[in-house]
C-alpha cells in the first residue's frame, strides 16, 4: 500500500538527533511538500527534493561526485543523472549540492544528514531510507552509513572513490604527480607552495607527455591510464590536491619515507623524486574528512566500471577488503565491473544494482 504524504511533528527524538549533528532548528515551513520538484537552500547548501506522484513511501538520499571549486551552479539545483532511475520506481529522491565545492567531504556528510531530517519534517518519515553515492559521493555515502548506523536500510555505491582521504590523496594524487615530476621534471611547481596555481590545463600535461614518450608509456602502465586519458587525470589530481591543501591549511601527505615502485629504475627514481613534509594540522584535517573503518551494519552494494580513468582498478578492492576485515563481509555485495569510463553506467545498470540492494535489505515487495 502506498504511503500518503503527511507532515511529521518535530519530536523530542528528532531534536536530540539535530543537536548531535549541530544543525539547530530547521527553517520554518510554509506548507507540506507535495508531489513534484522542490528546491531551495538549507544552511547554505542548495538542495532539491523530487517526489513522484505515486510515491511508495521510501526515500533515496543521493550524493553527487566531485564538483570543482568555483564551478557554476544552476538555480534551481539540477538533478543528478541517476535521479529518474529512482523516481520511475516510485522512490522520492533528496540531494544536496553541499555548502562548498571541491573536496567537500565534511560538508557533504553533514549537509546530507540535514536534508534527510528536513525531508522528515517537510514531507513524512519514510518507511525506508537508502543512500546512493557515485564517485566522491561514494566515499561520502559509506562514511555516512558508518557514522549514522541506524538511519539507512542500505547503501548503493557506483564508481566510488571509497578510500580514506589520507590514503586516497597519497596514492591517487600525490603519487601520480610526483611520478610525473620525477620522470618529466620542470613542468609542475612545488605541490606545497602557497603561490602555486590552483589549476594546470590538461594541454600542459599532454604536451610534456608527447615530448617524452618513453616516460609517458611508463606512467600509463603504472597508473592504469591510456594516452588519451592521462593528461586529464593528472589535471584532476593536481586540482583536487591543491584545493584540499587550501581546506586543510597545508600539505596533507608526507612522502619523505615513501618507497616508490614500478616507475622504472626504482633506486634512481626514489633518489630523485620530490619529497614533501606534511603539516600536522593538514594531516589531521584529512583524517577527519574522512577515515573509513569498514564498520557497517546495513547491506552495501558496490560496482565500478571495468576501465575507469579516474578511479583505477587498483583502488576498487580497498574498501571491500576493509569491510571483510571488520567482519561484515556478509553485508557486502560487489557486482561485476561493466563498461569503460568514469561512472559510465546506463540507467538500466543503475536500476539493476539498486534492485540488488533492495533484495539484500529485504524491504522490497511491499
Amino acid at each position: 500500500m502506498r504511503k500518503p504524504l503527511r507532515k511529521v511533528r518535530l519530536t523530542g527524538v528528532w531534536l536530540v538527533l539535530a543537536a548531535c549533528i549541530g544543525i539547530g532548528s530547521l527553517p520554518a515551513l510554509a506548507a507540506d511538500l507535495k508531489p513534484g520538484t522542490h528546491a531551495g537552500t538549507l544552511y547554505g547548501a542548495p538542495y532539491r527534493i523530487d517526489i513522484p506522484a505515486g510515491w511508495n513511501g521510501d526515500l533515496v538520499m543521493l550524493m553527487h561526485g566531485y564538483q570543482p571549486a568555483g564551478a557554476p551552479r544552476t538555480t534551481p539545483m539540477a538533478a543528478a543523472d541517476a535521479t529518474p532511475v529512482f523516481l520511475k520506481q516510485g522512490y522520492a529522491v533528496a540531494q544536496s549540492e553541499y555548502a562548498s565545492q571541491g573536496w567537500a567531504v565534511g560538508d557533504a556528510i553533514v549537509d546530507n544528514e540535514r536534508l534527510r531530517q528536513y525531508f522528515i519534517r517537510a514531507v513524512a518519515r519514510p518507511a525506508h531510507t537508502y543512500i546512493y553515492g557515485f564517485s566522491l559521493g561514494g566515499l561520502e555515502a559509506v562514511a555516512s552509513i558508518e557514522r549514522y548506523r541506524h538511519v539507512y536500510a542500505g547503501a548503493l555505491v557506483t564508481c566510488g572513490a571509497t578510500v580514506s582521504t589520507p590514503e586516497l590523496i597519497s596514492r591517487a594524487a600525490v603519487t601520480p604527480l610526483v611520478a610525473f615530476d620525477g620522470l618529466i621534471p620542470g613542468v609542475l611547481p612545488n605541490l606545497d607552495a602557497a603561490d602555486s596555481p590552483p589549476f594546470i590545463p590538461p594541454a600542459i600535461f599532454a604536451k610534456a607527455l608527447q615530448t617524452h614518450p618513453k616516460e609517458a608509456a611508463l606512467l600509463e602502465k603504472r597508473l592504469q591510464e591510456t594516452p588519451e586519458r592521462l593528461p586529464g587525470a593528472l589535471m584532476l589530481y593536481y586540482m583536487a590536491l591543491r584545493e584540499l591543501e587550501q581546506r586543510a591549511g597545508g600539505m596533507p601527505v608526507d612522502n619523505r619515507a615513501t618507497v616508490y615502485h614500478g616507475f622504472g629504475d626504482d633506486a634512481a627514481f626514489n633518489r630523485q623524486v620530490h619529497r614533501y613534509a606534511a603539516t600536522r594540522a593538514a594531516m589531521a584535517y584529512a583524517r577527519r574528512n574522512v577515515t573509513l573503518t569498514g564498520q557497517i551494519e546495513v547491506p552495501l552494494v558496490m560496482q565500478w566500471n571495468a576501465f575507469d580513468q579516474t578511479i583505477p582498478a587498483r583502488f576498487h578492492p580497498i574498501y571491500p577488503d576493509q569491510v571483510r576485515a571488520a567482519g561484515h563481509g556478509g553485508l557486502l555485495t560487489v557486482l561485476a565491473p561493466t563498461g569503460h569510463g568514469h561512472c559510465n553506467f546506463t540507467d538500466a545498470q543503475t536500476s539493476t544494482a539498486f534492485q540488488v540492494l533492495v533484495r539484500k535489505t529485504g524491504t522490497g515487495g511491499r
